[in-house]
């Protein structure tokens, strides 16, 4: 049974493909395209998936659609009546959105070559937050666990929390918009100075630096109720009547217009502007909006612990992204263990969709965990050595017994590395196969990779890739993070050992490498742990201010435009 799921005229949109229960291939729009967070109709993602899975639209039995206009038609006509006409365009554009829905038929044909009539028996249409619950359980270990989505909202909804067990995701309660967590950290995100969206990893990676002494003032913004939920002040923000997020129709892009009020300006200052510097107070106040946003997480699931009895939860939906608060459920909370997957975020949403349809709806068996995310667009040595001969660029081509002790040698002797190996990763995280790699023993990394590639703000940290077996020795909690999704902290003793991947408060972003999961990258880790007996690489996204690389192509025009030293294709080395 061949599925195909699909997230569509939303923010980072993406397709994924399943045979029997397995996924074949998934991958985000803005990969193709290149242009971040691409919110269209993923016509070259699905063409991609078509591709790999080596199907027609025809042989697919069904569509599954990561979106349902007719979700919570209720509440929606509820809030339609207790705010003013403003509303109208907002809500018939992103509540009552049908036409967008239906043309998803119009479109899939352009790319079959069929009828659109032949596709619409075979379309389901399953609520975001439903694809999202769907995305962490039933790609989880476990048979039975608690369920968490949390996001800035999607079909009328913001966070939504059930239970799994089997092939049932049974959901037990939501909170509607515009009460929404991420709502709240976007605003001060904002606040802070960082206005464009998916900005808010820089509020996560700057709190570090301040006092979360403002934390008190955050319960006058958002109340935690007594059963376990919570709701906005919505004095403090932009009339949810004017929408919080637009799509751009031509540009296919997520627009956020400042979502603070004057209530907010007032309590919390003014909001900083791009030229202005980060002062003390900006950095306590986003480790105030960091800390506050931990403690209602931990609200929320201490509830739904108690509510559910057990003591495994999947999370996904955007707030899921945020890997500090991620690494302390654990010690916060009554949960024991936690799967979150690659794409936890909107992308997670065409591969939650076609899960739901064929474990919920058809009720077909659960099949093996996900712990690979390489389901990405992959090319052979020879497409490689093409594309560099087209270029005119000089290359050398090595079998992997002395590619992996090449690679470690020049990272011995500060070379920083792209790394282009396999299929690309789902996800908005570079976990081996499209990335840049370094030295973590390097007081300078940092500095380095800034200066040569990714010009960006010296307050964000770069994450650290560890041979699972090693996890222990170098961190304070032993846990399998395969996609770089929790934070946890580095044993003291290690913290000159591997400056370059430890942060300030003496954390570091994990990413667990299995060897057969990962062997490539893993062979390559370990060679340069034999020369240096240090079982890591500091480890950051193969891109220059734009989507991570897909393509060969790419990944020599960013080397070529950046101060790089070496790029590995597969087995092809190109060096200066």
């Amino acid at each position: 049974m061949i599925v195909l799921g699909v997230n569509a005229y939303h923010a980072d949109a993406s397709a994924a493909i399943f045979r029997d229960g397995v996924m074949i291939a998934a991958t985000e729009e803005e990969r193709f395209r290149r242009i971040k967070h691409w919110a269209g109709f993923p016509s070259m993602a699905v063409a991609f998936c078509l591709k790999e899975a080596n199907v027609s639209l025809q042989e697919v039995d069904h569509i599954a659609i990561g979106r349902d206009p007719n979700a919570k038609f209720w509440n929606k006509l509820l809030f339609i009546s207790k705010h003013p006409v403003s509303s109208f365009h907002f809500v018939r554009d992103r509540f009552f959105n049908r036409k967008k829905v239906t043309s998803i038929e119009e479109e899939l044909s352009a790319i079959g070559g069929i009828d659109a009539s032949l596709l619409k028996n075979k379309i389901h249409q399953v609520e975001h937050h439903r694809s999202h619950l769907a995305s962490a359980f039933y790609a989880s270990p476990f048979n039975e666990a608690a369920v968490l989505s949390i996001d800035g909202s999607g079909d009328f909804t913001t966070t939504m929390l059930g239970v799994g067990n089997g092939t049932d995701i049974e959901v037990i309660d939501s909170i509607d918009f515009p009460h929404s967590l991420g709502i709240f950290y976007t605003a001060f995100t904002q606040l802070l100075g960082f206005p464009h969206y998916g900005d808010e990893y820089k509020v996560m990676g700057l709190a570090p630096y301040g006092n979360p002494s403002l934390t008190n003032k955050m319960h006058d913004v958002l109340e935690w109720t007594g059963d376990g939920l919570f709701k906005l002040d919505l004095s403090f923000f932009r009339s949810p009547s004017k929408g919080f997020v637009n799509y751009n129709e031509e540009a296919h892009l997520p627009i956020v217009p400042s979502l603070f009020g004057e209530k907010m300006i007032e309590l919390f200052g003014k909001p900083r502007t791009k030229e202005e510097p980060l002062t003390p107070y900006h950095k306590d106040l986003a480790a105030s909006v960091q800390r506050f946003t931990e403690e209602t997480i931990f609200h929320v699931l201490n509830h739904l612990q108690k509510r559910t009895g057990l003591d495994k939860v999947c999370i996904a939906g955007g707030v899921a992204q945020n890997s500090v608060s991620n690494g302390k459920i654990t010690r916060n909370t009554a949960f024991k263990e936690v799967y979150i997957p690659s794409a936890g975020h909107d992308a997670g949403i065409s591969m939650g969709a076609a899960q739901y349809v064929y474990h919920q709806t058809l009720k077909q068996k659960r099949v093996a965990a996900v712990w690979s995310a390489y389901t990405g667009a992959r090319f052979s040595n020879e497409e490689i050595e093409k594309v560099l001969q087209e270029k005119n660029i000089a290359y050398k081509k090595m079998n992997d017994d002395v590619l992996f002790e090449y690679v470690a040698e020049r990272l011995v002797n500060a070379g920083v590395i792209g790394w282009f190996n396999g299929r690309a990763e789902f996800g908005p995280r570079a976990l081996g196969a499209r990335s840049i790699l370094t030295d973590p023993r390097r007081n300078d990394a940092k500095d380095l990779l800034n200066s040569k590639i990714k010009r960006r703000e010296s307050f964000r940290p770069f994450a650290p890739s560890i041979l699972k077996e090693y996890v222990d020795e170098y961190f304070e909690v032993n846990d399998v993070v395969p996609f770089m999704e929790k934070v946890f902290p580095i044993r003291k003793e290690k913290h000159q050992i591997i400056p370059a991947v430890t942060h300030v408060d003496g954390t570091g972003r994990l990413q667990t490498v299995d060897v057969t999961v990962s062997p490539r990258y893993y062979a390559l880790i370990e060679a340069f742990r034999k020369k240096t007996e240090v079982p890591i690489l500091l480890n950051t996204s193969f891109n220059e201010n734009e989507p991570i690389v897909n393509s060969p192509q790419e990944a020599l025009d960013c080397f070529l435009r950046t101060q790089m030293d070496m790029l590995v294709m597969e087995n092809i080395i190109v060096e200066r």
